[in-house]
């Protein structure tokens, strides 16, 4: 196990780690890894643990999760063997509990035919889940039987759920995932003309898409069967080219899905097609972007291109016209896909071959952030297989939901508001698909006739067919805004003269400063935020641990929430483990200090704020209400000398070390005296941001109104 296992495995923080190393001695020695990450004995940390007191007991997951990243064979394949075990002990528990009763040697001896009879059954004969030879189990006995102890545990399809979600969380470069909210919509819209069979997505990956498709065949059948639920009827049909990919995907879908039809297969999908006669209901894709080398060299004459050979650079084109290919006739796919997409060049011939024969339905855009990569607004394309006694198409339907993006959160991606994304585009699809003569929504959705777009670049992006919505509201919204910045400027004035007004200050004046009378720096005697601790006066505490609960998560204050004066905007983590540490929650009266970056900033918690999860890179400061005013506290620790001898200069980034911040020691009426000031300035500081955003919106808004004519120039 490596330093980061041993911090999870203790609650400790990866510093932690490296102090113990340092400061004792009889810390286990590394026993591989390299020089900048060794890797340690699980059974010695353990005992050290316990031995400091340091770890009561290892949580079965932590145990089980140590012993996956610590085998001989790899992550990927002690992966592979886990989830093979967890089917077999959910699908033939008597032969588990036979094959248990046996020694380890007996156990991985006799365990590769029981395993290979159940992944057979389940995944059919050509199956991906190989290499689970006698030889390749013999060092997994341990890990056999703690993973049929968290199946017992937790259940064998949120045992593997668990594992897989680890693995891929400390793998994120080496997979492409479809998020949850994009597959659920690509699942939904292809629900909608027929219920879903037989599903098909020939780049598969990790299964995102196929586990969708399931969860709404689940849900049609709810609703169509009364409390016959199931999907007995289900096929799910997947392909991926990374072999270990592949056979992990098999697992999560047959685990999730034990009434289903599972066919996963391994392999180059455009050139070696592993499902060559299907023909399914519907095809989730969200394929590879800009590959070179997908085959137009060996493919040129294939007959899935029924649409026109896809140009070199223009690998989506032929995604395109595969999952076409596949479809039964009347068939919906639905394809994430990149932008440039519906606009490159190279590509217009075959988009207008595809509006011409009325295959090429939708084209819906999304936000930036759906799915990686994340900086681009990826774009839906909605697909029909023509025949199957439905006519062909003339019309095309576009529609922009980019504007359901809400403000950055911590991460730097945008939050989307998935079910006012959803709302959007489904009612938009199931209207157009049941009548082409859809009302149009200026800025949101159009339909289009085909041969409007037949010109030289056959463009079908959205944005570039919609018509402009009315600026801001039109210039009733305009006159809203402009008497609301009108009361906020007023209120602005108001506030400057409370809380601006400058009188001299209380205490001794320093000698040699100034005249006599004239008003000069008080002499304090002073204490620090330290010292306030050590003796209970306040209580501090770190921002950044902690996941998210299992009975919802509170929102996060960042301190991007903190610098801006906004509302909570970050998200939890998913609790990893059952011991994950509980996140700092902030009460009404807390003091919130950012630690990066050199401002003078201090906010104290009102009640809209109170509840949310203390973000990375703040402070909390919870001062005694008998002891300390919040408004006082606050406002001394923003005054710039204050800042300035308490920040430290490591590498490029400035850091405040907030033990050392100085404040007076005043008896708590003074400190409620200049409390009552300091919380003047804050309520005359939220103003002037105010109308900051109003000024601005205001601005945009006419600029917006002049050049689309909503808004006249006298």
């Amino acid at each position: 196990m490596t330093a980061a296992g041993i911090a999870r495995l203790a609650g400790v923080g990866r510093a932690a780690v490296s102090n113990w190393r340092r400061r004792h001695a009889d810390f286990p020695q590394p026993v591989g890894g390299t020089e900048t990450s060794p890797a340690f004995a699980l059974g010695e940390v353990e005992q050290w643990l316990r031995d400091q007191g340091k770890l009561a007991e290892v949580p079965l997951r932590e145990r089980v999760w140590q012993q996956l990243v610590g085998h001989p064979a790899g992550a990927a394949a002690a992966l592979r063997q886990a989830g093979a075990v967890l089917l077999l002990v959910r699908d033939r528990p008597a032969a588990w509990r036979q094959l248990r009763a046996a020694d380890d040697a007996e156990l991985t001896g006799a365990l590769p035919a029981a395993l290979d009879s159940v992944l057979t059954a389940r995944l059919g004969a050509r199956h991906p889940v190989q290499g689970l030879t006698p030889q390749a189990l013999a060092p997994s006995a341990a890990l056999v039987r703690a993973t049929a102890d968290l199946a017992a545990a937790d259940g064998a399809p949120q045992a593997y759920a668990f594992l897989l979600g680890r693995h891929l969380d400390a793998n994120p470069r080496h997979y492409t995932l479809t998020p949850p909210g994009p597959a659920a919509l690509m699942a939904e819209l292809a629900s909608l003309a027929s219920p879903l069979r037989t599903v098909l997505d020939p780049a598969c990956g990790t299964g995102g898409l196929l586990t969708a498709a399931r969860e709404r065949a689940a849900e049609e059948t709810g609703e169509q069967g009364g409390e016959q639920k199931g999907t007995a009827a289900l096929t799910l049909h997947g392909q991926e080219a990374d072999p270990d990919l592949a056979a992990l995907t098999a697992l999560r879908l047959a685990l999730l899905a034990p009434d289903a039809r599972v066919r996963v297969r391994a392999g180059d999908t455009l050139r070696a097609d592993a499902f060559p006669a299907a023909a399914a209901d519907a095809v989730l894709l969200h394929p590879p972007f800009n590959e070179r080398n997908w085959g137009h060299d060996e493919l040129a004459y294939d007959p899935r291109w029924e649409y026109g050979f896809p140009a070199r650079t223009e690998s989506e084109l032929a995604w395109v016209q595969h999952a076409l290919a596949r479809l039964r006739a009347g068939g919906t796919a639905v394809l994430l896909m990149p932008p440039a997409a519906a606009s490159r060049r190279s590509g217009r011939r075959i988009r207008a071959d595809l509006l011409r024969r009325g295959a090429l339905r939708a084209v819906i855009a999304l936000p930036a952030g759906a799915a990686p990569p994340n900086g681009v607004p990826l774009h839906l394309w909605v697909l029909r297989k023509p025949g199957g006694g439905a006519p062909a198409s003339p019309r095309l339907l576009v529609v922009d939901t980019a504007g359901l993006a809400t403000t950055p959160a911590t991460t730097g991606r945008d939050k989307i508001d998935w079910p006012a994304v959803r709302a959007v585009a489904v009612d938009a699809w199931r209207g157009f698909d049941r009548d082409d003569a859809l009302t149009q929504e200026p800025g949101v959705r159009r339909s289009l006739a085909a041969i409007d777009l037949l010109d030289d670049d056959v463009d079908l992006a959205p944005a570039r067919h919609l018509p402009p919505p009315a600026a801001a509201g039109g210039p009733a919204e305009l006159a809203r805004v402009r008497e609301e910045l009108a009361t906020t400027l007023a209120r602005t004035t108001a506030l400057a003269d409370t809380a601006t007004q400058a009188g001299p200050a209380d205490g001794t004046r320093r000698s040699g400063d100034g005249a006599a009378g004239e008003p000069g720096p008080a002499r304090w005697p002073l204490t620090t935020v330290g010292e306030l601790a050590r003796s209970g006066a306040l209580v501090m505490r770190a921002g950044g641990a902690g996941t998210a609960p299992p009975g919802g998560a509170p929102a996060v204050l960042t301190d991007h929430d903190v610098l801006g004066g906004d509302a909570p905007s970050g998200t939890l983590p998913e609790a990893a483990s059952a011991g994950a540490e509980e996140p700092v929650l902030v009460r009404a009266g807390d003091v919130v200090v950012p630690v990066l970056g050199g401002g003078a900033v201090a906010r104290v918690i009102d009640d809209a704020t109170a509840g949310a999860a203390l973000g990375r890179n703040l402070t909390l400061l919870r001062p005694a209400p008998a002891a300390v005013d919040p408004w006082f506290l606050a406002g001394f620790l923003r005054g710039t000398a204050n800042t300035r001898q308490a920040s430290s200069y490591a590498s490029t980034a400035t850091r405040l070390d907030v033990r050392r911040l100085q404040l007076p020691r005043l008896p708590l009426a003074d400190q409620a005296r200049y409390g009552r000031r300091f919380r003047d300035l804050a309520a005359f500081e939220e103003s002037l941001r105010h109308a900051a955003r109003l000024g601005g919106q205001l601005v945009q808004a006419l600029h917006d109104g002049l050049t689309d004519g909503s808004v006249a120039p006298e």
